[in-house]
């Protein structure tokens, strides 16, 4: 086979951004920009004023970056990652999110993931789970074919 040569369909992975994926990628690659961007901001002019909720934002991002990469990637070991790292960021958009009401002393300014994704129109916590559905219906469709 010669470098010009595509790999039979049988090599070639999984497409994760058909569809309703490439609507993912799409807002994924938005909440990478602005997470990553918000949170380089914040860390490098303020992070003594609130360091927990930078260093949570620039987690985030890398997150949303992870997910962005699993998804454009294909195949099924990229699905399982992104379904794995999805779940793990619900987890934290859900203990972020309730830490946040319960302690606001500890939260001196906000997060991407603070009350929910509040500030970000409540994407951080419906992003997830429609990832996590479009990633199960994907795994359904691939063994199907």
């Amino acid at each position: 086979m010669t470098a010009v040569e595509e790999k039979p369909a049988a090599e070639k992975p999984a497409r994760l951004i058909s569809g309703p994926g490439m609507l993912l990628v799409w807002f994924y690659g938005v909440m990478v920009v602005g997470a990553v961007s918000r949170s380089a901001f914040e860390i490098s002019t303020e992070f003594d004023r609130a360091p927990l909720p930078y260093a949570l934002s620039a987690l985030a991002g890398l997150v949303y970056g992870f997910i962005t990469y699993t998804l454009i990637r294909g195949g099924e070991t990229a699905r399982r990652a992104a379904l794995l790292c999805c779940a793990a960021e619900l987890a934290g958009v859900l203990i972020v999110g309730t830490w946040t009401l319960v302690d606001r002393s500890a939260f001196p300014d906000s997060t991407v993931w603070s009350y929910y994704g509040a500030g970000y129109i409540f994407i951080p916590v419906l992003l997830p789970v429609s990832a996590m559905y479009w990633l199960r219906r994907a795994r359904a469709t691939t063994v199907t074919q």
